[in-house]
């Protein structure tokens, strides 16, 4: 049953004529993909390999390169180099814009064949196809959809105060000093740019609101950057740049969750790739931990994130053939569901059943849905979705600057408008 989808029919180009099990398995037997990725922590390996079993028993190679680094720094410079020695791996995983200039530079290639025997058009949200389909072209084969703007909080941490999860910036301001009085750091972080970045865009959604965000992080408008509204969001930056322990720097965003699954720290503001984490630590939500939306002061919201993997342009038919097989079993039912079970996240697909996935990935189906309807889905800044990888990273480096220093909000305001306006 499991292998029915991928085992049932590779298409040839017209979309009409199935190839037999046998053919397929023969014309992929000798075939490898080499899958250079980020997903490097306990849950990222587990969903990982929903994938990687899946493709293995359709008689494709695996060739796992992984590359550490949860953020994706260090992963799109080892690409650059393999590109530029003429030797890119066969799939990547790629975030946001990265995706659409890597198609415009000639260098993917597609798996249309796929996308059309199985009618990716219609099961995926144009939030999805935004980043997987390029000039109508399905360059990558998507994974998941992540929400950005998240808390994770320590079901014991609160206990222990006998507090409520916040429902606004203020409670959660007010209660940092009760978890510092009960010996719990108040909020669980790792010091590096990349996480430093999400928690900046969960708190502009946050503090500003949805429509401000747009301003700022998508449009890039100036009087947004320039705006009071921006100095508040650097306000309550400042606040949470308290809550931190002092051997943040540095840390990998897992130690961090981990450091909330252990009741060590009481929150952390982070993607819901954290849930992973809980999950593979045989934690349960509502249970064992909470999962909520960071505080809305101006109204609703929603952070998105689309995980894919895209496809280097191949020469050699085997190679082309067992892209398909990966992009076959990415988008596979029940490989969508298991993917996401360890990964924390929400399908891709819109056409699935839930009731497998966890309440906190059903709450997080149901607010995606919603404040699409709304309009009030946007797409994460951090992860390149909103703007170009230049301005982001420009950005980015003002955010940790700020961060890490006693700068003020207003100073802190004025240094990240001038960093993306340079950078335009």
């Amino acid at each position: 049953m499991l292998l029915q989808s991928l085992k049932g029919r590779v298409l040839c180009a017209s979309g009409a004529v199935a190839i037999s099990v046998i053919s397929m398995n023969h014309a992929v037997a000798d075939a490898t993909v080499e899958v250079m990725h980020f997903w490097t922590s306990g849950g990222e390996a587990a969903a990982l390999s929903t994938v990687r079993d899946r493709v293995v028993e359709n008689g494709v190679v695996w060739k796992d390169a992984p590359v550490a680094g949860g953020g994706g720094d260090q992963a799109k410079t080892v690409l650059q180099t393999r590109i530029a020695s003429g030797n890119p791996p066969t799939a990547m995983l790629m975030l946001g814009q990265n995706i659409i200039d890597w198609s415009n530079e000639g260098l993917l290639g597609d798996v249309n064949t796929v996308a059309a025997a199985n009618d990716w058009d219609n099961v995926l949200p144009q939030a999805v196809k935004d980043f997987t389909k390029i000039d109508g072209r399905y360059v990558s084969a998507p994974t998941n959809v992540h929400r950005t703007d998240m808390i994770w909080a320590s079901k014991a941490a609160f206990d222990a105060i006998d507090a409520e999860y916040p429902k606004s910036w203020a409670e959660l301001n007010a209660l940092a000093p009760k978890f510092i009085d009960a010996g719990i750091i108040p909020l669980a972080h790792g010091g590096q740019a990349w996480q430093e970045a999400y928690m900046f865009e969960a708190v502009a959604l946050g503090v500003a609101g949805s429509e401000f965000y747009k301003s700022a992080l998508v449009d890039l408008d100036e009087d947004a950057l320039r705006s009071d509204k921006m100095v508040s969001v650097f306000e309550q930056m400042s606040k949470l740049r308290s809550m931190v322990d002092e051997n943040a720097a540095g840390r990998d965003w897992n130690l961090a969750t981990s450091m909330v699954i252990n009741g060590k720290a009481a929150m952390q503001i982070m993607g819901d790739w954290a849930k992973g984490e809980f999950t593979n630590a045989g934690l349960a939500a509502g249970d064992d931990f909470a999962c909520i939306p960071v505080p809305k002061d101006s109204g609703d919201g929603f952070i998105y994130l689309v995980n894919s993997l895209s496809f280097f342009e191949q020469t050699d038919d085997a190679r082309k053939q067992a892209q398909e097989v990966l992009a076959t079993a990415i988008m596979d039912d029940e490989i969508q569901i298991a993917f996401n079970q360890a990964k924390g996240a929400i399908p891709a697909r819109t056409d699935l059943d839930l009731s497998k996935l966890d309440s906190c990935a059903q709450a997080t189906a149901a607010d995606l849905k919603s404040s699409d309807v709304t309009g009030v889905a946007v797409p994460t800044f951090a992860g390149t979705h909103a703007a170009p990888a230049a301005i982001v990273g420009a950005a980015t480096d003002a955010i940790t600057e700020f961060f890490s220093s006693d700068m003020t909000a207003e100073e802190g305001a004025v240094l990240f408008a001038d960093s993306v306006l340079d950078a335009l």
